[in-house]
């Protein structure tokens, strides 16, 4: 026999449903906007590997050829391949060409209008990624009036 008074009760009821949805979106407020500024200081945090593993290349290659940094229309190479005392580069190590690499490859710009771009130039442009003063060995990103998040000029990285 069937009673009323001991029906069980099956499912959720629409206040419940409602509840647990206004939990979720409260949830959802507070994490996604976290979550966004995490992916955009992801970038600022490549850049600044990327510019600490350039420099790092730069100053290293310094050391070990006498003072001087790479020719800037030849930097690319001179990092990725193998160099003489002078700078000349090759393909193959060989009994004069004992220095290098000292990259796999320049790392692409993270961030900014250049975006994936790896040329190094001494003045900014399309495609370019790296600005590079010959004479001091500064390297910068090409990224002139770009701010990121905080304000600060990914030029000043």
């Amino acid at each position: 026999m069937f009673n009323t008074a001991q029906a069980t009760r099956r499912g959720f009821s629409l206040i419940e449903l409602v509840i647990v949805v206004v939990i979720i979106g409260i949830i959802g407020a507070i994490a996604i906007p976290r979550m966004s500024r995490g992916v955009e200081n992801a970038g600022d945090s490549a850049l600044t590997a990327n510019l600490s593993v350039l420099r790092s290349a730069i100053d290293l290659y310094q050391s070990e050829h006498g003072g001087k940094f790479p020719s800037a229309s030849t930097i690319t190479e001179q990092l990725t391949q193998f160099t003489d005392d002078s700078g000349t580069v090759s393909a193959n190590k060989s009994s004069t060409h004992i220095y290098g690499p000292y990259l796999r490859s320049l790392p692409p710009l993270p961030v900014g209008s250049s975006k994936g771009a790896t040329r190094v130039s001494t003045s900014g442009g399309s495609n370019v990624g790296w600005i590079y003063n010959e004479s001091t060995g500064e390297i910068r990103a090409n990224c002139d009036g770009e701010k990121d998040a905080r304000g600060r000029a990914y030029s000043s990285y």
